[in-house]
């Protein structure tokens, strides 16, 4: 490659980013998920479009969209807060298992009796779009203030189901007969316990090792953090395990390990993801062939209607039973089950494989996530106010606590943003009560310094250093949450502040 067809390439980079970036606020607004407009950018380029770009490596694009699902687990994982996601671990749990089993059964028998398609291909794409989105979910559910078991739920949902789809795709996408249900079920629970020990293990070491090493520049942290939450994902598929869910476990068990420079992590990681889901979907957008979707147009909205009319509630109502969980809530989260770029990518298996019908089996898949993405993303917010389980929006926001550490010194220094709506505002120095060995050093306020009285009436918007010993930094950061959610009547340890379990207790970095 010439210098001259570098920078061509670069500027061709640059601009296709600076678009994206510009989808991002089309998105937000719109409330349409941006993988939809970022699949458009890259039809734009592609072949039928502007560019005239051809590209047709489905191989290629495979390794990709995996290599990008990796970033978008983890950074997912590390903004999943524990509290939350833990009572609703068996419900995700049995809609990851049971609930994709109902669901690629029902699927492939629509595929197979009303659309033509043969039992191998219905198969593929019953489990295909049985995977629900993560990326899909964590944008969209995070714009919809909605009770935090039906997030935890589907949240954890999207993070766990890739790991059994993505072996039921590889089983049917294999030339030659099938393996017998039972030995599938047997190599699911296998690779799954394998990704989960991997995961933790991996996710525990890295949040010991982290908080106890003192690394010589602040930005060297969430390289750190990325770099361990990938090497999950490695370990757990050299393991032969289930290397998503292992980066999933790892970065979630790294997010609710309260690092030093946490909302840097946060921000990198957060970014990390954009740009993974930028070059995922326009990737995508290249693969396809607009004016060969056109035939497969109808089959794919038929599959899409059997897929969310029957077997998507079948899967929650059946996975659902033993949980109680109002008739409300189920509703919402049949039709929260969004498909993004994850069925996409996974269509691309038979494609490499070379299985029969894989191209078709690819557009169906293709204008099925499309046209429902299209119709369940922007409606779910209308749909939560209506089954009136939409939570209130101006609930206290948690506190953005940022975490220095001081080796020489054996201590800590905090630095405590005070957000809009936070109890915080109003409380005098004196009561916070602090455990003894923690301090607050300095307050700036709408950009002045100064150091506090214990009379000091703190506001919104204040910024405070707090510093601490290293044996009451926990206790210390757990007050100061007490208090940005209860006030001045929270108890002294934060252990009985107003934790309803709603979005009030999310964290706000």
């Amino acid at each position: 490659m010439t210098v001259h067809a570098l920078n061509e390439l670069l500027l061709v980079c640059s601009l296709v980013l600076l678009v994206a970036v510009a989808a991002v606020r089309i998105s937000s607004r719109s409330g349409l998920p941006s993988l939809l407009l970022y699949l458009g950018i890259g039809i734009a380029m592609g072949q039928d479009g502007i560019f005239h770009v051809k590209f047709s490596n489905a191989e290629l694009t495979q390794m990709f969209g995996y290599a990008a699902l990796v970033v978008i687990l983890a950074e997912g994982g590390l903004g999943t807060k524990w509290k939350e996601i833990k009572p609703a671990l068996p419900a995700a749990a049995m809609l990851s298992t049971v609930g994709v089993a109902a669901s690629v059964g029902v699927t492939a028998a629509g595929a197979h009796y009303l659309v033509g398609l043969d039992w191998r291909q219905a198969l593929i794409i019953g489990a295909v779009v049985s995977s629900t989105d993560a990326a899909a979910v964590f944008s969209v559910l995070r714009k919809v203030p909605l009770p935090a078991r039906v997030t935890g739920v589907l949240e954890a949902e999207s993070g766990f189901n890739d790991a059994p789809v993505v072996i039921l795709v590889v089983a049917f996408s294999t030339r030659g007969p099938v393996d017998s249900w039972y030995v599938l079920v047997g190599e699911i629970a296998l690779e799954l316990a394998i990704g989960a020990a991997v995961g933790i293990a991996v996710g525990w070491l890295g949040s010991f090792g982290l908080r106890r090493v003192a690394l010589p520049a602040s930005g060297l942290y969430p390289i750190a953090v990325m770099a361990i939450a990938v090497a999950a994902y490695a370990a757990g598929a050299m393991a032969h395990g289930s290397g998503f869910l292992a980066v999933y476990l790892a970065a979630m068990i790294l997010g609710n390990a309260k690092l030093p420079h946490w909302p840097a992590t946060r921000g990198f990681a957060d970014g990390l993801g954009w740009l993974a889901q930028i070059g995922m979907f326009v990737l995508l957008g290249l693969l396809v062939t607009p004016h060969d979707l056109l035939d497969d147009f109808w089959p794919a909205v038929v599959v899409g209607l059997v897929l969310t009319v029957v077997a998507r509630p079948m899967e929650v109502f059946i996975s659902l039973i033993p949980f109680r969980m109002s008739w409300q809530e189920k509703a919402l989260m049949s039709w929260a089950g969004l498909r993004g770029a994850v069925p996409i990518i996974l269509a691309t298996i038979p494609m490499v494989s070379g299985i029969e019908g894989s191209t078709r089996v690819f557009n169906i898949v293709f204008v099925l996530v499309v046209v429902y993405t299209l119709i369940q993303g922007p409606t779910l917010p209308w749909l939560a106010k209506a089954l009136k389980i939409a939570e209130d929006p101006s609930e206290a926001a948690d506190l953005g606590i940022e975490s220095a550490p001081l080796e020489r010194l054996r201590g800590h220094l905090l630095s405590v943003a005070i957000p809009a709506k936070s109890k915080m505002h109003g409380v005098e120095v004196s009561e916070l009560r602090l455990p003894a060995g923690a301090a607050v050093t300095l307050v700036v306020r709408e950009g002045k310094s100064f150091v506090p009285a214990p009379s000091t009436v703190l506001r919104h918007g204040d910024e405070l250093l707090v510093v601490t010993t290293d044996p009451v930094r926990d206790a210390a950061e757990s007050r100061l949450r007490a208090v940005g959610e209860g006030g001045k009547l929270a108890s002294w340890l934060g252990t009985d502040g107003p934790r309803s379990g709603t979005s009030s207790a999310r964290a706000h970095h």
